[in-house]
């Protein structure tokens, strides 16, 4: 039996980004993963990678490109007739993005000297996992050893009673990713993050969509005033959403959908050629043998950790999906790093103040911090500052007039409690913002420093200034 110092289950963002930080600190390090691609092969990369943030970007752009061709275009000067969309051509390209970055974790194990079991992994004891090998090797099962040990086993989709998936008709986030021609009517549940990004890029391609949410508001979790302007401009773009609408059944043949909700008004019910069910995550625990090992699970699934990500059971640690906190692929990163340091001896910080989220809908909606909801709940007194995208000079020149940068600070001692941004490219704006908040920066630090000239990022800087109502262009 082969001993190391970390084995890492999972190698996603939040498994691969541990075993190289462990590798880099001079630990011995192994990383077992079983994800397998359409060609049966074992890769690397995870849910991320292979089926949830870099495949869902690809299709966004191809889908925005597509869209800006065929509605603005015009107004650039640019005449084109008749765009067409080859989806075959477009899922290829999603495809071979896929595969650079997968092979591209290959190689940095390899660079980094991380050993790659492939296989999936089961916890015997705190210093002891079974890896069943799984593609080429699947009849073989061995032990290896481990010092440390990091659980990164992800999430997996949810899935409701009343539509069954079945990736055909009735598909989850990965089924969305693979259609082979646009489907005329488009049904989706859930106007989450997920629900509301693939509905964007088929309905941007020409199908008709839908999307329930059960809900009676729309992104609960944004900041009030940005969620409507968001809700509109999205409707505008032709998504067709139904708040307050519970999915109690579907009805599935050869070439249909039917799908029974109830509203305010009754009950509905309505016919698709396909049917999205994004209505979130779960963690990934299955097979694992947390229980048998020791390791504790909450009542959702999750195991339980500390602050530093640590079980009740020694020298095991767990990151990302599978435990607390928000499931983002950044977050399970930046935990990976953390607990390789803790390993290693070192101290390191983990700020869960200072995480940002992004939603990618055009405009993009990013925040970090408190919504102006929270903060009224908790009965905190704070300034605002908010600053129209439509009064940009840059956004007006790209032709992006809509959203809006809001900016919350602490009262008293200006201390930036939020940030938020409805605007083309908020995913990269919103950067500037994230390190004001981990830095304890104030809407004065922001307002205080030069932005270039003309830039998105000019309406931050207008937001900063209009805290104190000393915004210049608005």
């Amino acid at each position: 039996m082969k001993n190391y110092d970390v084995v890492v289950i999972g190698g996603g963002p939040g498994g691969y980004v541990a075993a190289i930080r462990c590798a880099q600190l001079g630990l011995s390090t192994a990383c077992v993963e079983s994800w397998l691609d359409d060609e049966k092969q074992v890769v690397l990369g995870g849910t991320c990678l292979n089926v949830g943030c870099i495949p869902s970007k690809a299709l966004l752009d191809s889908s925005h490109h597509f869209s800006f061709i065929k509605n603005e275009a015009k107004e650039h000067g640019i005449n084109v007739s008749s765009p067409a969309m080859d989806i075959h051509r477009m899922i290829e390209r999603k495809k071979n993005i896929v595969s650079t970055l997968t092979q591209g974790i290959a190689g940095l194990f390899k660079k980094n000297k991380v050993d790659w079991l492939k296989g999936h992994g089961k916890l015997i004891s705190n210093s002891q996992i079974e890896v069943q090998a799984v593609g080429d090797d699947s009849s073989e099962a061995y032990q290896v050893g481990a010092g440390h040990i990091i659980i990164a086993t992800g999430s997996v989709p949810m899935s409701i009673p009343p539509a069954q998936v079945d990736n055909e008709m009735i598909v989850d986030s990965t089924g969305a990713l693979a259609f082979t021609d646009v489907p005329k009517r488009l049904g989706v549940i859930g106007a989450g993050v997920i629900g509301l990004e693939l509905g964007s890029v088929w309905n941007r391609l020409g199908a008709e969509v839908v999307i329930f949410e059960a809900l009676d508001e729309f992104l609960a979790p944004v900041d009030r005033q940005l969620a409507k302007e968001a809700e509109k401009l999205l409707r505008n773009q032709g998504l067709d959403i139904r708040l307050g609408a519970k999915v109690t059944g579907t009805g599935c043949n050869n070439r249909e959908v039917s799908v029974t909700y109830e509203d305010a008004e009754g009950k509905q019910q309505i016919v698709f050629d396909k049917l999205i069910v994004a209505v979130g995550r779960k963690p990934n625990t299955a097979g694992l043998g947390a229980n048998d090992a020791g390791v504790e699970l909450d009542q959702r699934g999750f195991i339980v950790v500390d602050e530093n990500c640590q079980t009740g059971l020694e020298n095991v640690y767990a990151i990302g999906d599978v435990v607390r906190g928000p499931m983002l692929a950044h977050k399970a990163s930046e935990e990976g790093v953390a607990v390789a340091e803790r390993i290693a001896g070192q101290k390191s910080h983990m700020n869960y103040d200072a995480i940002p989220w992004v939603i990618y809908t055009w405009p993009e909606i990013a925040w970090v911090g408190k919504t102006e909801q929270e903060l009224k709940a908790a009965g905190i007194d704070f300034k605002r500052g908010s600053f129209p995208i439509a009064a940009s000079g840059r956004a007006r020149a790209m032709g992006e007039v809509n959203g809006v940068i809001k900016m919350l600070s602490d009262a008293s001692s200006d201390r930036i409690l939020g940030i938020h941004i409805l605007a083309p490219n908020a995913s990269e704006l919103i950067s500037e913002a994230v390190l004001a908040v981990e830095f304890d920066g104030s809407s004065e630090d922001i307002a205080r420093t030069i932005h270039a000239h003309p830039t998105l990022a000019e309406a931050l800087h207008e937001a900063a200034l209009a805290v104190d109502k000393r915004a210049i262009h608005f």
